[in-house]
């Protein structure tokens, strides 16, 4: 059932609101601190209005009773246009993370005259069969590690979420556990606590837009390391096959993250698909 009641979206934004806007859209569980204000930033820097905001259940957004989501994805991919609404604009570019990413491609094909470009960065395609690709099965063991965890309990919660982030990481970069964990503390005393955010692993919808991938008008630009074990590699590469024109950028052994020695790359190919329309 969609939920009619309007949550409180937080967001916050980057550079001048003259320039071209670029909406971020993050995964499940995940703030919009998970957009690094450093990325944002070097977004900003290279003439783009950057707006980051944190997802239903996450951050200072509203949150519902943990077990009990009363909205959908398609309800997220929605919210996504009220951040717009909420910003005074009818359209911008729009780059979505992983779970973030599926909401991204929802958002593409319910809105259309809204996006003018979408990148899709460590996700998978929406609403298509992906049972022949790669498993993902750090997904699937991180979902079943998470159910043993007290989500109540911040000490549980952050020593989880950092040995997450280890597991997810990029093969070729070191893996800095004492800034992850400052960070994930951070965002958990933001955020008051990620109880409500593991609603993200019961949501449904999207079912309207299923096998209608091929149907998106947005120029697409795919994202995705070569060392994701949450989304293999091929799963971007599926998404890239499955719409017009849509190019993809390898991260060479990048993991599901936005890892600092990556981000060079990764903003100058998101700069370089707002500029190419």
């Amino acid at each position: 059932m969609t939920t009619t009641e309007r949550p409180e979206i937080i967001s916050e934004a980057f550079g001048d609101p003259q320039d071209p806007p670029l909406l971020l859209i993050m995964g499940a569980m995940a703030s919009m601190l998970w957009w690094p204000e450093a990325l944002c930033r070097k977004l900003a820097d290279a003439g783009l209005f950057v707006i980051r905001y944190d997802n239903r259940d996450t951050g200072r957004s509203t949150k519902y009773p943990p077990g009990k989501p009363s909205y959908t994805f398609d309800d997220m991919a929605d919210d996504a246009m009220r951040v717009l609404d909420s910003h005074g604009l009818h359209s911008a570019h729009v780059v979505g993370m992983s779970a973030g990413g599926m909401i991204a491609q929802l958002v593409a094909l319910k809105h259309p005259s809204r996006i003018i470009s979408l990148t899709v960065i460590s996700s998978s395609p929406m609403g298509m069969d992906t049972s022949h690709l790669p498993g993902t099965t750090a997904a699937i063991e991180h979902s079943a590690e998470g159910a043993d965890v007290d989500w109540s309990d911040r000490s549980q919660v952050v020593d989880f979420i950092v040995k997450d982030a280890r597991a997810i990481a990029s093969t070729a970069h070191p893996f800095d556990e004492a800034r992850m964990r400052a960070f994930v503390e951070q965002d958990y005393d933001r955020s008051g606590g990620f109880e409500s955010a593991t609603n993200h692993f019961m949501l449904k919808g999207g079912d309207a837009w299923k096998g209608r991938l091929r149907e998106m008008t947005a120029p697409l630009l795919v994202i995705h390391g070569t060392a994701d074990p949450i989304f293999p590699v091929e799963h971007g590469e599926a998404l890239a096959e499955a719409v017009s024109g849509a190019k993809i950028v390898r991260i060479e052994g990048g993991g599901h993250e936005l890892h600092p020695d990556d981000r060079t790359v990764i903003s100058a190919a998101i700069v370089a698909h707002t500029r190419a329309g």
